[in-house]
């Protein structure tokens, strides 16, 4: 660790995701002395205030976030839209620009830590008052090498499904590849209008091209090729930040939920959740349930709504709730995600993939069933299943992306059974990598040479 105290401004996108990754960063931060500045939603404050462990260093700037024609009164992140709407909420975001530019003309800080501002590095350009741009990234160096890497060419040519199904040509050797549906949902969202005049490609590749650095929440020994990929890629200087995982609750698991999970014997519970923003069809919702249900193991599911239908209860199979009573939850509201996954009894995690969730399933002892939504959650499933092999991803149809109740099950019993080999496999993988996040020194190696790497950025 420096002695010299940084100055950093951060300004993520209004995901709940991106926010609470931002804010996990600003405290590892400021427990090493360094004052953050954090751009928020004003309302958001509230929420976040809760994770802020350095209020004395961390100070959060309110913003108002601009009205947009579509987007319904008060809307601030994307927990309060359908993603569909989530390109006027970014076309808001960049609204607020004057606002952000004026801040950091009275702020000066050393750094503007950002993600889908893509205009920020041509601001600080043109303000030319020292501040440094990097691009906080909250997906792998593995995702961004892989989807948007300059050596495709995207902005030169129409991306194509066939362009995605295979890797960059100089792409690290990787057990990484994409079925056909994935490839054609990526090549959609890549190409859809993100904001007014410009497309999510356009705004990633802006961000990435034009920022003075680029920086990773993860550590050579899981990415080191691609994040040099990606460096090579860029022309950038990559810098990781580690794990970043949070630091443990202090809080207890709600006695309700606490009693429930106590009544059953120790790793048997199947643990679901799938983040805030993850809402399944109703047909898929109910394959997922019906999956778990046919495992004859009791599950506990933190899920929303699934699409078009009102409530849980709307949504569930018919005869369900009879039939698992006593042994399975269907829970549509928010749970306390850490306590539950080092709750005894939890035996499985079905995630996602979303990163945070990854980096708090590797820090626990629950086998890893993966099942991916969109986008680098896609990227990341590949990663842990094939890559490093420390779960088992539920089969989908290669077309039509559907996975089925017997396709879950599969999975399921598939990492829970303990004579298996992908079982004994799975649990030696994940066992080393627990270790090896939870070893002593290992944050304190990452962040003092991030640190070590923001100060010769200055210079």
């Amino acid at each position: 660790m420096t002695d010299q105290t940084l100055h950093i401004a951060m300004y993520p996108w209004f995901g709940m995701g991106h926010l609470t990754s931002f804010l996990h960063i600003s405290n590892k931060l400021a427990e090493r002395g360094h004052r953050i500045s954090f751009f928020s939603p004003s309302r958001v404050q509230q929420k976040l205030e809760a994770f802020n462990l350095h209020s004395h260093r961390i100070s959060f700037i309110p913003i108002d976030v601009p009205h947009v024609d579509g987007l319904p009164p008060g809307t601030e992140t994307t927990a309060d839209v359908p993603f569909p709407l989530h390109s006027l909420l970014v076309t808001a975001m960049d609204l607020t620009r004057p606002a952000i530019e004026q801040a950091l003309c009275e702020l000066r800080p050393n750094f503007v830590f950002f993600d889908f501002t893509h205009w920020l590095p041509e601001l600080l350009h043109k303000l030319d008052i020292g501040i440094k741009s990097v691009h906080y990234c909250t997906i792998s160096p593995a995702t961004v090498g892989f989807l948007i890497s300059p050596e495709r060419k995207l902005l030169e040519k129409s991306l194509t499904e066939a362009d995605l199904m295979e890797p960059p040509p100089s792409f690290p050797a990787s057990s990484i590849k994409l079925q056909t549906h994935e490839a054609r949902a990526l090549v959609g969202a890549t190409l859809m209008e993100y904001g007014r005049g410009v497309t999510f490609l356009e705004r990633q590749m802006g961000s990435f091209s034009n920022c003075d650095a680029i920086a990773f929440k993860t550590c050579r020994e899981m990415e080191g090729p691609y994040c040099d990929y990606v460096e090579t890629q860029f022309g950038k200087p990559v810098i990781l930040a580690g794990p970043v995982v949070p630091e443990s609750p202090t809080t207890e698991l709600d006695e309700k939920w606490a009693k429930w999970f106590d009544g059953f014997e120790a790793k048997t519970v199947i643990y679901c959740a799938f983040g805030s923003e993850c809402i399944l069809n109703k047909a898929q919702f109910q394959e997922l349930l019906l999956g778990f249900e046919l495992t004859g193991l009791p599950f506990f599911a933190a899920l929303k709504p699934p699409m078009g239908v009102e409530s849980i209860e709307a949504a569930l199979p018919e005869g369900f709730e009879e039939r698992v009573q006593g042994r399975g939850i269907v829970h549509g509201g928010w749970v306390q995600q850490p306590l539950i996954l080092k709750h005894p009894s939890v035996g499985c995690f079905v995630t996602h993939c979303g990163s945070g969730s990854l980096s708090e399933a590797l820090m626990n002892e629950c086998r890893l069933v993966l099942l991916p939504n969109v986008g680098d959650q896609i990227i990341n499933a590949r990663m842990m299943s094939r890559d490093l092999k420390v779960g088992v991803e539920v089969e989908k149809g290669d077309e039509d992306g559907v996975f089925t109740t017997e396709g879950v099950c599969k999975a399921v019993k598939t990492v829970m059974d303990d004579e298996s080999e992908v079982a004994k496999e799975v649990r030696t993988n994940h066992a080393k990598w627990r270790e090896f996040f939870t070893g002593k020194g290992l944050e304190n190696s990452c962040l003092d040479s991030f640190e070590q790497k923001l100060h010769q950025l200055l210079q």
